[in-house]
């Protein structure tokens, strides 16, 4: 008996031992500090300025934890649990679920994979792997990028994503279940095509369809674009389109509640077309410059929901370290009409422009782990 227990006690690690010789697995917390001070003009309708420490700089704080793990033959299992919070007070971006982004998935590396849960929509994956979103050696988020209110705001939750990758080429389709019996109202279908060799141009395209959770309007979105690098600079153009459905003024798998929807101006248009673009300079290792330039029309759903803008930008970033940079940012603003809810104080601070031109100035220090 002795001896027999002996043998269980040796048997059981080397057990264990083959286990995780085969499925080798890993769990890391990762995440974004960003800060900063900023100045505002015109914030209210008697035209006073703002001087504040924001909720975050050019992007919003959040923390997560992912964890993948080696199934074998090239296959693996992964997830992702992200959370948003405002750093200046602590608090988790109230706009948002606790946990942002969460979602499961599968993958192989010969076929793709498969993403179930809440996470980035087809739109948003078109326009960062087509490579002409703004200002995209940050951290891409929605603060201070008016193209992400364009894309529906980035998220879509009860979505299944399948994404496949091959010589260059990106394929990304999408459905979300919209959970209602009889029909199919609140869900969402689209697909992205984006080229990205590894070489100086990269092309992208997206189309992207939602159903109104209530009655079933449709809202329709697409986008295309590219970017062209030569020695360290980067020229960016892209163009999204948005159409609206008379109807359409909920949307229970997106971002933001009705409510928000309401506030962020997306129930007042009929169609919106924005071009966009910018320049990037890199200087050595450390220095990163940026000029962008947004230009927005509005169809309203009535005449006095027309609306238009431009709106500039200008960045200058300086890396302390590998995870550590410091910012100082300025835009302008011209608004005519309707406020259009894609304004480049951030996609939840929307509506601060009172007296048709607005000026912004920012300085920030951001840390990464």
């Amino acid at each position: 008996m002795k001896n027999a227990s002996r043998w269980g006690i040796a048997v059981v690690p080397a057990a264990l031992a083959c286990q995780m010789a085969h499925a080798q697995s890993s769990v890391t917390l990762y995440g974004v500090v960003d800060e900063s001070v900023r100045y505002l003009t015109h914030v209210n309708s008697a035209g006073d300025s703002k001087l504040a420490l924001g909720n975050g700089g050019t992007t919003e704080s959040r923390w997560g934890i992912r964890g993948v793990e080696d199934l074998g033959g090239g296959w693996s299992t992964f997830f992702k649990l992200e959370n948003r919070f405002y750093i200046n007070s602590g608090q988790s971006d109230p706009n948002m679920p606790f946990f942002n982004e969460a979602q499961v998935g599968v993958r192989s590396d010969a076929y793709g994979q498969v993403i179930l849960g809440r996470q980035y929509n087809v739109m948003i994956e078109g326009i960062t792997i087509g490579g002409y979103g703004s200002n995209l050696w940050i951290p891409y988020d929605f603060s201070f990028q008016p193209e992400v209110t364009m894309t529906g705001g980035i998220w879509t939750s009860n979505q299944v994503q399948y994404q496949a990758k091959y010589n260059g080429f990106y394929f990304a389709a999408g459905y979300a279940f919209g959970g209602n019996a009889g029909n199919s109202y609140g869900s969402q279908v689209g697909a992205t095509l984006a080229y990205a060799p590894g070489g100086p141009f990269t092309l992208g395209a997206a189309y992207e369809k939602s159903k109104d959770s209530v009655n079933g309007s449709a809202a329709t979105d697409w986008t295309f674009g590219g970017s062209y690098t030569w020695n360290m600079t980067r020229f960016s153009v892209g163009y999204i389109v948005n159409q609206n459905d008379a109807g359409f003024s909920s949307f229970a798998n997106g971002p933001f509640t009705a409510p928000a929807l309401a506030a962020l101006k997306y129930t007042d248009f009929s169609r919106r077309r924005m071009i966009m673009g910018g320049i990037t300079q890199q200087v050595g290792t450390a220095w990163h410059f940026a000029a962008n330039v947004w230009r927005t029309l509005q169809d309203g759903k009535t005449a006095a929901q027309d609306g238009s803008a431009w709106q500039y930008q200008l960045i200058a970033d300086y890396n302390l370290s590998r995870r550590t940079d410091v910012y100082v940012e300025g835009d302008y603003s011209l608004y005519r009409g309707d406020l259009i809810g894609a304004q480049l104080q951030g996609v939840n601070g929307v509506g601060l422009a009172q007296k048709g031109s607005q000026i912004g100035l920012m300085a920030g220090l951001r840390h990464q782990f």
